[in-house]
């Protein structure tokens, strides 16, 4: 991920103020020592199966057409036919919803090293921990992204729930797994609900665990550096090449963290006291955004921020977004 070294004071741009903290991040070497392969062994676990689960979620086909013939021209074949195909499918389902559930056990843990007491000196002193939470962000974006273009989740899944009310487990002669599958389904289907359902549950474990520890100003501050260090990475790419596929990642958690940032923090990220500088953020996304992240990334400004349409967002900001 592009050899950047971002060392900054108080950069003044054309737009106002833009103060990068002094830390030290590293986009492009993705290697790690033994020790911090040793640290961070439990949080690094969380990562591995994220590829995998974006090329499930990227080649998922859906059961649309055994389902359409099933309701179509309901019989014992069309409706074994679909419900034979419809269950695999929602074995993926689910594997994506049990992933989401270990970011509620990980990420507190990723919190409490970068967030609790000076957030600078942890973010540089945790570098491989940084990049690890910046992996997950990167994850979360890629993942609501791909989930938003296949609808058939939903049918899917609306099928499945229908099949378990109306007894398809207990028809197979398991009561208590039928019990345990409806109560699984009622969390999974509630999970699937919301548009982009991993920046809804990291949302959620952030606030949580701010309001567990009372840590809003230091989380605040690690989402906003995160952002300021993101986009100086990509803005000086002309100076300091970079790979497309950095530019493209650091554009993602730049996103993320503002987003999650403007739920977290009273103020949110569009007033003129954010350390946020939103307009050279979404002049970054312009300039350098690839054609398939471009429109995803202002689209998740626009409808996953909780403060954009407040009063007191510049009209400016308001006019750049939406």
């Amino acid at each position: 991920m592009g050899n950047f070294l971002s060392q900054f004071n108080d950069l003044i741009s054309k737009e106002g103020d833009f103060k990068v903290p002094d830390v030290q991040l590293d986009f492009e070497d993705s290697s790690m020592s033994e020790h911090d392969i040793e640290a961070y062994s439990n949080v690094l676990h969380m990562l591995e199966p994220t590829g995998e689960l974006l090329e499930l979620l990227r080649n998922y086909e859906g059961c649309g057409d055994y389902i359409r013939q099933a309701i179509g021209s309901p019989g014992p074949e069309t409706e074994a036919q679909a419900w034979s195909n419809v269950r695999p499918a929602v074995e993926k389902l689910k594997q994506f919803y049990r992933y989401s559930t270990s970011i509620e056990v990980h990420l507190p843990q990723i919190l409490q090293t970068l967030c609790i007491g000076d957030v600078n000196k942890n973010l540089e002193r945790h570098h491989a921990l940084t990049r690890i939470l910046c992996q997950l962000l990167d994850f979360v974006f890629e993942f609501d992204a791909l989930k938003m273009k296949t609808p058939q989740i939903q049918n899917d899944f609306s099928y499945y729930r229908r099949c378990l009310s109306r007894g398809k487990l207990q028809q197979e002669g398991d009561i208590k797994s039928a019990m345990d599958e409806d109560e699984l389904a009622n969390h999974v289907s509630m999970f699937y609900a919301y548009p982009t359902p991993m920046l809804k549950m990291v949302t959620d474990v952030t606030t949580q665990f701010v309001a567990r520890h009372r840590v809003g100003r230091s989380v605040s501050e690690c989402l906003s550096t995160l952002a300021g260090v993101t986009y100086h990475s990509v803005s000086n790419s002309k100076k300091k090449p970079q790979r497309p596929e950095t530019t493209a990642f650091c554009l993602r958690v730049m996103v993320i963290s503002i987003i999650i940032y403007d739920h977290i923090d009273t103020q949110g990220a569009f007033g003129k006291n954010s350390p946020i500088n939103i307009k050279q953020s979404v002049k970054a996304i312009q300039s350098f955004g690839n054609s398939n992240d471009t429109p995803n990334l202002l689209s998740a400004l626009r409808y996953n921020t909780k403060h954009l349409n407040d009063a007191t967002t510049p009209k400016a900001i308001k006019a750049l977004i939406v």
